[in-house]
């Protein structure tokens, strides 16, 4: 039973969550949420932090600077095009991003998409669990394993997702606080 090919992919899906989780605008400035937007250079869609520097001079401020001034105006449009919510703001010589106090009704909103994103990690996590128990079923069928394998192999594997399961939970508290103490 290959019990740390199952330990890999629960611990991707939960690397899958906290990447998630980096991207939430939750009032402080964090680059990560520029990741996803695809800036169009010179006809090729190119992360942004290849085509600039990407700094965070305060904490409500992220400042990109890029390293060919033609290309301002195609960042600036896709940040616009994405959905990250923050209008740039263009000196001619770099976009300055300003995130906005969070109220509390937006940081209530926030608290429910994250709780949201932790439940789907857990499913993906439950999932794994039903495909590695299938696979100990199958195997135990084959008579390639004996009964009472069968059950530990089940009890390993349900012991392992009750701990990642605990981990995706902490890992929400944490923002939660975060989100609820800015």
């Amino acid at each position: 039973m290959e019990f740390n090919e199952i330990e890999e992919r629960m611990k991707k899906s939960i690397s899958v969550f906290e990447e998630n989780l980096s991207e939430i605008r939750a009032g402080r400035a964090n680059p990560a949420i520029l990741n996803k937007i695809m800036v169009d250079y010179y006809g090729v869609p190119t992360p942004i932090n290849q085509v600039a520097g990407v700094s965070v001079p305060e904490a409500r401020m992220i400042v990109i600077q890029p390293w060919d001034a033609s290309v301002l105006k195609d960042i600036e449009r896709s940040i616009l095009a994405s959905d990250i919510g923050l209008n740039p703001n263009n000196d001619g010589k770099v976009i300055r991003l300003a995130f906005p106090e969070l109220n509390e009704e937006r940081r209530k909103e926030i608290v429910k998409d994250i709780k949201k994103m932790a439940e789907e990690a857990k499913v993906a996590v439950r999932s794994i669990r039903r495909d590695g128990i299938d696979k100990a079923k199958e195997l135990q069928k084959e008579s390639t394993i004996t009964e009472d394998e069968l059950k530990k192999a089940e009890e390993q594997i349900q012991k392992m997702t009750d701990k990642k399961i605990d981990e995706i939970d902490v890992i929400l508290d944490k923002k939660e606080k975060e989100i609820m103490s800015i």
